[in-house]
């Protein structure tokens, strides 16, 4: 075993690069764990400075060329893992700085605008949805959890590497919108009209925003399209991944018929 300490200052460094997002942005590093997250940040042209393993909890191999690989306990690897049930597999990876300009659209765009969206779970499902409905892109606005929080890619199953998806300004993300000449879908409560009674088989872009709040004045105010999603129960909103799954099946729905 290369690491059998708890207290060895690489192993401090990792639980700090995890739950720290200083330390993240300041070193430019993020942490990828699971062989299938792995796997699609590897096919996605990511390569890890350092991988980790610990044999008695890897079922699974992975072979990375020019690549160090340190092997650690059960116990070291435990402390260092933010997975319930860790495959004993964990890279250090350069976070990747994607730009609207390195996005690749289809012949119809459709992506997918998260306005400051604060909770990892909701971040990671709407990348999910993302990735089943094979959307072109995901523009993370004015994030309150960074897109590489470890509980990000946790929660989207790796789909955050699978997706084209930059963070960037909402004004600098509807300025590109435009220029690309995509309409802007809003979802709110007091819209008038229903998801599934609009057109969605154009160039379009569906903008979600906070559980609490919804979106801000300023894509409420910059959309061309304003729907509602049925709310017949006594709670006035749905969870807002719920919410983007919705709307992203209906466009996919009308584009396939």
């Amino acid at each position: 075993m290369d690491i059998i300490s708890l207290q060895n200052h690489k192993v401090k460094y990792i639980v700090k690069l995890r739950e720290d997002k200083r330390q993240r942005q300041q070193d430019g590093l993020m942490l990828v764990e699971g062989c299938d997250e792995l796997t699609l940040a590897l096919s996605s042209g990511l390569m890890p400075q350092t991988l980790l393993t610990a044999p008695e909890l890897a079922s699974r191999s992975i072979n990375i060329p020019n690549t160090e690989v340190t092997t650690v306990t059960r116990a070291v690897f435990k402390k260092i893992s933010y997975r319930d049930n860790p495959d004993g597999w964990l890279g250090i990876f350069p976070i990747p700085h994607n730009t609207l300009d390195d996005l690749k659209l289809s012949e119809i765009p459709f992506v997918i605008v998260a306005e400051s969206v604060e909770k990892p779970g909701n971040l990671g499902a709407i990348l999910r949805t993302a990735d089943a409905a094979h959307v072109d892109a995901v523009i993370v606005c004015d994030p309150r959890v960074d897109l590489w929080n470890p509980n990000v890619i946790r929660a989207s199953r790796g789909a955050v590497f699978a997706v084209p998806t930059v963070e960037v300004s909402s004004p600098n993300a509807l300025a590109w919108l435009r220029s690309k000449k995509m309409r802007l879908l809003a979802a709110s409560p007091s819209a008038k009209v229903l998801y599934t009674d609009v057109d969605l088989r154009g160039p379009i872009a569906i903008a979600v925003g906070t559980e609490d709040e919804g979106l801000t004045d300023f894509w409420m105010q910059s959309a061309d399209i304003k729907v509602r999603i049925p709310m017949m129960g006594k709670v006035n909103s749905l969870n807002v991944s719920i919410a983007a799954a919705l709307i992203t099946y209906e466009a996919v729905r009308q584009r396939s018929n």
